[in-house]
């Protein structure tokens, strides 16, 4: 399964730690977040800086970007590098959201504001050496390209289910029985040696009533179904290289060239 990067800034190293204890909380393994941060009183160098994006395999990250991490963590800031698998994506975007990540590119837009610049001034390469026997020294250098790729957020999609709901009412026919009890007069001869009538009877009759009885069936009528689909593109990165040229000129008469 793919494997990514992410990267947060936070305003201070107790923020990270908070979202580092959230991301281990929900699974990720501590072996798999970093927090580089500037030890109390200290100043880190260029060098330091660079190590710790080098340190993390497989993954790259424009120059620009890395300064501008790296002047959040001069000003005392904190950058979390958390690395999980593609189906983890969704939720530590969340998690580091939840914890207060600092959107880097207006951050980086108010430090523009102050004079700064938006990053810590890297020193440049020096124009030349001057050695020990006087001699001066101009470095050749040659610029390499390197073509990275990183996660840019289009926004996202949420699906949220929720309970309506909504009144109904249907007709029901119901029968209902009474017992009724009533005197008749009647004025006829008993016939001879009807003992029956001198028995003793008893007549029972119930009176049922019929009530509605109210059931419910859940039945799944539509699913709704959230999937992402992925496809690649290859993109051809145009720039330009620099090297330095050295050209010689030699004006000293007697000499060849």
């Amino acid at each position: 399964m793919t494997q990514q990067t992410f990267v947060a800034y936070f305003n201070s190293v107790p923020d990270a730690q908070r979202a580092a204890d959230a991301l281990a909380s929900a699974g990720l393994g501590r072996d798999a977040i970093r927090i580089h941060a500037e030890p109390e009183g200290t100043t880190a160098h260029h060098e330091e800086h660079k190590g710790f994006w080098d340190s993390i395999t497989d993954f790259f990250m424009p120059d620009d970007d890395r300064q501008i991490y790296d002047e959040g963590v001069r000003r005392g800031g904190a950058t979390l590098v958390a690395q999980s698998d593609e189906a983890r994506a969704d939720g530590i975007a969340d998690i580091l959201e939840n914890n207060g990540a600092v959107d880097v590119d207006e951050r980086e837009a108010a430090w523009r504001q102050e004079g700064t610049g938006g990053a810590a001034a890297v020193a440049a390469p020096r124009a030349h050496d001057k050695g020990e026997h006087g001699e001066e020294a101009i470095p050749v250098a040659e610029e390499h390209l390197r073509v990275g790729k990183r996660q840019v957020n289009q926004g996202r999609v949420r699906v949220r289910s929720y309970t309506v709901e909504t009144p109904v009412e249907e007709d029901v026919s119901l029968r209902k029985e009474s017992v009724n009890v009533e005197r008749r007069p009647a004025d006829h001869p008993a016939h001879e040696g009807d003992e029956a009538l001198f028995r003793d009877r008893t007549i029972t009759a119930e009176e049922v009533d019929e009530e509605a009885v109210v059931a419910k069936e859940a039945r799944v009528k539509e699913e709704v179904v959230v999937k992402k689909d992925a496809v690649e593109d290859t993109q051809t990165i145009r720039d330009t290289v620099r090297h330095t040229e050295v050209d010689v000129e030699d004006d000293r008469k007697g000499r060849s060239k």
